[in-house]
């Protein structure tokens, strides 16, 4: 059994929707298929919760047109036969058109998971009707039947016993009945509540899911189709010249996947690490070419420097009312309310008086959280500041485009170099 893992880019239009079946026709079942949505789709869906919670009907309206425009047009590219193609967006469609018919509860990131879900729904209903129309054999599943999770929404907690019973269940047994059958579509991150609800396991959470479905299946390996060459040093949107790491080991990834690096969702290994299943970052683009692998072996890990740049992160500094010390209880309560607003902490760093966090949270959950804190707290806050992390420093060169921008926190430890930027 493999896992592949095509993100939102690898199936952005027809052309690249062709390339993906392209890919898949090289390998031989059995392949489990995980697929991002669309595009951009993630962020039109984000803009469109947003319109419902401040019930703003014209933006809703915008939004769901773009949407359908979107969607239709792709499968319109994809030629004949794609009649039941569109019949299955259609209908999940109108499913979303009812979600947003109901008034919006006040647990906003419910309501997140319950819109934000369908653009995996729509990519893959399309790519499994898309495979059929290539005469591949293939199974769409439903994840929200598959993925059991806690009901922490926008960031839920995966149930690994019960997952492994449904996934062999639900899609093992697919293949046991069928031995005909190509492979098996299904969503990245979304999942559902022992009651049933949609959850979402966070934002770029489908490369979590092609881990998880590995995990249960004991897969043999993972492939991550991206538009990259494979795993790089740094961004190239960002830097010049990014380096590619051919081998890293799980240890190193997971220190780079937990800094921010974009190419891996940060709770991706662990799964993977502990049963073992290689991890391999292709390019959609050059699927020939070697990529990069994530094993075990850690003996390249410390060959050359990582650099890790997470814009748009909060800056908040925390300190009692009552000049008292900040000590365990304090910290303790913080980050409940950290939890319960969303927000994802990367770096911290404190002082008698004064505990700070860069991090990042939606923007529509950050009043609640400030008023919250400010009730006990003396709260200070920076929006829009830059974290930059150097991983493996020892033979670094600071970057020339960052040089001009003021050092609000240095952080250093025997690996890792870490500034707040603004």
């Amino acid at each position: 059994m493999i896992v592949f893992k095509f993100g939102g880019a690898s199936v952005k239009n027809a052309e690249a929707l062709k390339n993906a079946i392209n890919i898949t026709k090289t390998f031989d079942g059995p392949l489990v298929i995980v697929v991002s949505a669309m595009g951009k789709t993630t962020n039109s869906l984000e803009e469109l919760w947003a319109a419902y919670i401040i019930k703003d009907v014209k933006g809703i309206e915008h939004t769901l047109e773009k949407l359908y425009k979107f969607h239709t047009s792709l499968i319109a590219e994809l030629g004949k036969q794609t009649r039941r193609c569109n019949d299955v967006f259609s209908e999940s469609f109108n499913e979303l058109k009812k979600q947003i018919e109901k008034e919006p509860s006040e647990h906003k990131a419910f309501e997140y998971d319950q819109i934000v879900s369908f653009g995996e729904l729509w990519s893959t209903l399309i790519f499994a009707e898309a495979l059929k129309i290539s005469n591949i054999n293939c199974k769409w599943n439903d994840a929200r039947k598959t993925i059991r999770t806690s009901n922490h929404y926008q960031n839920a907690r995966i149930d690994w016993p019960k997952t492994k019973t449904l996934v062999k269940d639900r899609i093992l047994n697919k293949f046991k009945e069928n031995n005909s059958l190509d492979c098996v579509v299904t969503q990245g991150f979304i999942g559902h509540t022992n009651t049933g609800m949609t959850t979402t396991l966070g934002r770029e959470g489908s490369d979590f899911s092609a881990a998880i479905l590995a995990w249960a299946l004991d897969a043999k390996e993972v492939f991550i189709w991206k538009d990259v060459a494979g795993l790089l040093n740094a961004d190239p949107k960002e830097f010049d010249n990014p380096l590619k790491i051919d081998k890293i080991s799980f240890k190193e990834a997971i220190e780079l996947s937990y800094f921010g690096a974009s190419v891996i969702h940060p709770k991706t290994l662990k799964p993977l690490q502990n049963k073992n299943i290689p991890l391999r970052i292709k390019s959609f683009i050059d699927p020939e070419s070697s990529g990069t692998i994530i094993q075990s072996d850690e003996s390249c890990d410390a060959n050359q420097p990582s650099y890790i740049y997470n814009k748009n992160q909060l800056l908040i500094s925390i300190s009692p009312k009552d000049f008292s010390f900040i000590m365990e209880d304090h910290i303790s309560e913080i980050f409940h309310l950290f939890s319960k607003s969303g927000l994802k902490v990367h770096l911290m760093q404190n002082s008698a008086l004064n505990f700070s966090v860069c991090a990042n949270m939606k923007k529509a959950m950050l009043k609640n959280l400030i008023d919250e804190l400010s009730e006990t707290y003396n709260v200070k806050y920076n929006e829009n500041v830059d974290l930059l992390t150097i991983r493996q420093y020892e033979n670094h060169i600071f970057p020339e485009n960052l040089k001009n921008k003021n050092i609000l926190i240095k952080q250093r430890t025997r690996s890792t170099l870490r500034y707040v930027l603004n």
